[in-house]
């Protein structure tokens, strides 16, 4: 049997396949899994050893439809499940299968702040799109693959001993996701372990102005020096990760790394929070509770349409440093 599973983006929500793709392949060995997602995020899944074939595009999924015609799937595993997976789903013309999105329910969470979407981490909904196959969930965290290539030695190339650190990841693609510089600071200030800043070519120069904003803390700037799966090698050996609603939190998962995460303008009832199934201990949400413009989004904006941007602007430091701190503590 050949499936093909589909999500296109982004780093968090294919981060948050895998446990279907080892799910599958535990549980049906005989399954033949080809995965498609965008270029740019063919990375994340390049040495997952349950992937027989990785697809990907760069620009539109006509690019690639010619040579998945040729594949004649027994099953397309949507776990995209938009305008773009419906056309290609078109064009293939095989069977297929997905998960319930609960667009209305979030779109309700949004616009009336009335939750009314079941308390069941995507990834579980997830779970239901392989329903066809007899597989279920085997109720264990994602999995990520670095080969010895994209390893970074953190104590040859940093001067840092693996899990006597904290690395804090301050990139995001929508700016309401990401923790202000000031707010990073005075977590900082209370952190008692060398800190490590990770992050994109675009977090550059946050990330100097917050080192700027610490002069007495042991601190590296990371941003735009390493690769995505570099970043995740240094997420892996860190004692604990401090980020807000991004993929790296998911990537920490993959790991066994505590994970203290800070909200913005998204909630984690959306369902996307960190995926530890029967081990909450392992993180540790931090969110502005009773904000009455929260969520503003499902997703993100550049900048907060309130302009107060109270969802980060009134954390509290002194409840986030302290469990960055206990967890920090424990991984001694």
């Amino acid at each position: 049997m050949k499936i093909l599973v589909v999500r296109f983006s982004s780093i968090g929500d294919i981060v948050l396949t895998t446990p279907i793709l080892r799910a599958i392949k535990t549980q049906r060995a005989e399954v033949e899994i080809h995965y498609l997602t965008r270029k740019s995020y063919s990375t994340l899944l390049k040495h997952n050893p349950h992937i027989q074939k990785l697809y990907s595009f760069d620009q539109h999924i006509n690019e690639i439809i010619p040579e998945l015609k040729k594949e004649h799937y027994d099953l397309i595993v949507d776990l995209h499940k938009n305008i773009r997976t419906l056309r290609l789903k078109f064009a293939l013309k095989r069977p297929s299968s997905s998960f319930e999105k609960e667009n209305f329910k979030k779109w309700i969470l949004v616009n009336f702040k009335k939750d009314t979407l079941p308390k069941v981490h995507v990834v579980d909904r997830y779970f239901s799109a392989v329903k066809p196959l007899n597989v279920f969930s085997d109720h264990k965290p994602g999995e990520l693959f670095i080969v010895p290539e994209e390893t970074v030695d953190t104590h040859v190339q940093f001067g840092l001993q693996p899990k006597k650190f904290v690395t804090i990841a301050i990139g995001a693609q929508f700016g309401t996701k990401r923790m202000p510089e000031h707010l990073v600071a005075q977590i900082i200030e209370k952190c008692s372990q060398p800190i490590l800043i990770v992050g994109g070519p675009e977090d550059r120069e946050r990330a100097a102005r917050i080192v700027e904003l610490c002069p007495e803390k042991n601190m590296i700037n990371t941003c735009g020096d390493l690769t995505i799966m570099e970043s995740a090698s240094v997420v892996s050996q860190s004692a604990t990760l401090l980020t807000g609603d991004t993929g790296m939190m998911h990537i920490a998962a993959c790991f066994d790394v505590p994970i203290v995460s800070v909200w913005g303008n998204t909630v984690p009832a959306l369902g996307m929070y960190p995926y530890y199934p029967n081990q909450t201990e392992k993180y540790s949400i931090h969110e502005v509770i009773d904000l009455k413009c929260r969520p503003c989004s499902k997703i993100g904006f550049q900048e907060c349409p309130k302009k107060h941007f109270n969802c980060m602007n009134l954390q509290n430091v002194d409840a986030i440093a302290n469990d960055l701190e206990s967890c920090s503590i424990q991984m001694k």
